[in-house]
């Protein structure tokens, strides 16, 4: 039989209109944990319209994979580029999603119009406005990143008082900078300036000009993010420095008005609190993009103490909601952030307007419910007692709250205080995550290593003490009367030498203890300047802050425990020392350490 050319023309044309057509129905792909930003056209409006974009109009979008749903809110994106056109105006709405499963995902989209709607979560509420691209289908592949960029592994959440990433279940520890604390009060931001400088007794000081971070322009590289060609670079690089030093994590204010600092707020104007400054927001999505990237976790710090009640008089009324809202909208996807309530949250002497139980309840259990990621919420406390258990004592074993940030002013003490209120918290059922992150005392914090070369008290009964007291990672405050404090500081190597010994230490958490299973237990070792964290009758973790001839009581224990020793100053490998292994049942001696010199050393005990 011979081939007909029309038919050969009609299979042509047949197998073309089918491929073009499979083309056609192929869905847009994008990869696990990472951010998918979507646009839709909607209204035209503005920043300043009468008609107040960020109150009265509302976009949800429902995400949807099998039987796992999101509802994820949107915000008034402007031209959709404001990050590089500044654009106060234009009719982009946006959403931001980081997808948890792999497969093919559909989202719909509404946006709904009426007074004070974006306050609302009444689906009813409103008059809907049409979008373009309201409703589509993606697909959703695995993740090309590798650690520590926080797209190779998935969402931090809080488990047994650590970070945990939620899919894994590995657990994470946390280590890295606390100031300065008005790290977003930089120059290269869209509407950012200084509201007056500071001379207040009890305050850093400070002068009218912003952050630049010159000093870490040279740690951009070719490849990174920046706005506006050039805009972002040093603090682009600041951020490359502290993730090269094996850091990952960096404590920032998000509002300071009426604070430290003055410098820092997300609104067009600081004292219009329901107008936000789009373009502002997205270079602060960028910085936080980059960061997770380089695996620096998110500390967002809400308020100061002495704003708490600048919002609805510290009720989470109207514009509490709104600003909790509108960070949530625009920085909720994030993988690795949590929230904290603000600093010195409640009521001492020093500052007695103050938010109180009830309203630092609903503040937290507001964040919980708009937050469809579960980040871990926090509160940060006063630095001693009476003012700081009055606040804890009321609020320990509340379930929507994970934990504490917690501020000592003797550092002397911090792995006490670290013990007592994660045996409080267990105690009610409910374990609180502890974070060391603000050592005093005020005016001192973590000097630059020009001033205290290895840091020693620090080191001693900060890093190891707290760690092994149960805290789930340190944080470095820079003091109020240092040369470069918490406030003006620009350059992260000025404690170059204090980021390397917190690596040592996370390091060796990471690779050699269970610490999410373990309890502190010091009076185990014959020192009362010892630490011990141990998983009864399988690990112990002993930190001796000096040489000497030390032991251990493990009647709790049976068989054998094989010794190895780690330098805290210099890291590396396990060593072993003058005993490598001992037997349960009673007190023994751990020996002495590798090298005999006058130095700290951590001894890990393991069946």
């Amino acid at each position: 039989m011979k081939n007909h050319p029309l038919f050969l023309i009609s299979f042509v044309f047949f197998f073309l209109s089918c491929t073009e057509q499979k083309n056609e129905a192929k869905l847009a792909e994008y990869q696990r944990w990472h951010t998918i930003t979507l646009s839709f056209e909607g209204p035209e409006t503005s920043e300043k319209a009468e008609d107040n974009p960020f109150l009265n109009y509302r976009l949800n979008v429902e995400f949807t994979n099998g039987d796992k749903t999101y509802e994820v809110r949107g915000f008034y994106a402007a031209d959709g580029n404001a990050a590089e056109s500044s654009a106060d105006e234009g009719k982009i709405w946006q959403v931001r999603f980081s997808p948890s499963e792999m497969g093919e995902w559909s989202y719909s989209a509404i946006l709904q119009h009426g007074d004070s709607i974006a306050l609302s979560n009444d689906k009813s509420q409103g008059k809907e406005i049409s979008l373009t691209n309201a409703l589509g289908k993606f697909n959703v592949v695995a993740s090309d990143k590798k650690s520590p960029d926080f797209r190779a592994k998935g969402r931090l959440v809080n488990n047994k008082g650590y970070f945990q990433f939620k899919d894994s279940g590995e657990y994470w520890i946390k280590g890295g900078a606390d100031s300065p604390e008005n790290l977003l009060g930089y120059e290269d931001f869209d509407g950012t300036y200084r509201m007056q400088s500071s001379e207040s007794e009890g305050e850093a000081k400070t002068n009218e000009k912003l952050h630049s971070y010159a000093p870490h322009l040279k740690d951009w590289q070719e490849g990174d993010p920046a706005w506006k060609d050039d805009k972002g670079k040093a603090l682009i690089g600041a951020l490359n420095y502290l993730a090269s030093k094996g850091m990952n994590v960096v404590y920032f204010l998000t509002l300071n008005i009426l604070g430290d600092g003055k410098d820092v707020w997300p609104y067009t104007a600081p004292g219009d609190f329901t107008r936000f400054d789009v373009s502002k927001l997205e270079q602060w999505e960028i910085v936080f993009d980059h960061m997770q990237a380089k695996g620096i976790l998110m500390h967002m710090v809400l308020q100061e103490t002495e704003n708490e009640t600048m919002l609805d008089k510290g009720d989470t009324g109207p514009m509490r909601q709104l600003y909790l809202r509108e960070l949530m909208a625009r920085f909720g996807h994030h993988l690795a952030m949590n929230f904290n309530l603000g600093e010195e949250n409640g009521y001492a002497e020093f500052t007695p307007v103050s938010q109180n139980d009830e309203q630092r309840r609903a503040m937290i259990t507001f964040l919980n419910n708009i937050d469809p990621y579960n980040h871990p919420v926090l509160l940060h406390t006063h630095s001693h007692e009476p003012a700081r258990a009055n606040i804890l004592d009321s609020i320990v074993g509340y379930k929507d709250l994970d934990g504490i940030s917690l501020q000592v002013d003797k550092r002397e003490g911090a792995a006490g205080v670290v013990k007592t209120w994660k045996t409080k918290s267990r105690d009610t059922g409910h374990e609180w995550m502890i974070t060391m992150d603000e050592i005093g005392m005020w005016h001192t914090g973590a000097r630059s290593d020009s001033l205290d070369g290895n840091h020693d008290s620090l080191r001693q009964y900060v890093l190891w003490g707290t760690l092994l007291s149960g805290a789930a990672g340190v944080e470095w405050y820079f003091g109020a009367n240092n040369t470069y404090h918490d406030l003006n500081a620009e350059d992260w190597r000025s404690r170059d030498r204090l980021w390397e010994i917190t690596e040592h230490a996370l390091d060796f958490f990471q690779e050699n203890l269970p610490y999410w299973d373990m309890q502190a237990q010091h009076d185990l070792v014959s020192s009362n300047e010892a630490y011990c964290y141990r998983k009864k009758g399988e690990v112990y973790a002993i930190y001796v802050p000096k040489e000497g001839m030390y032991t251990i009581d493990l009647s709790e224990a049976e068989g054998d425990f094989f010794v190895s020793w780690y330098d805290p100053l210099a890291g590396g490998s396990l060593q072993k020392g003058s005993v490598v292994k001992l037997q349960g049942g009673g007190k023994v001696d751990l020996g002495a350490p590798p090298e005999l010199k006058k130095q700290d050393w951590v001894i890990l005990l393991k069946r």
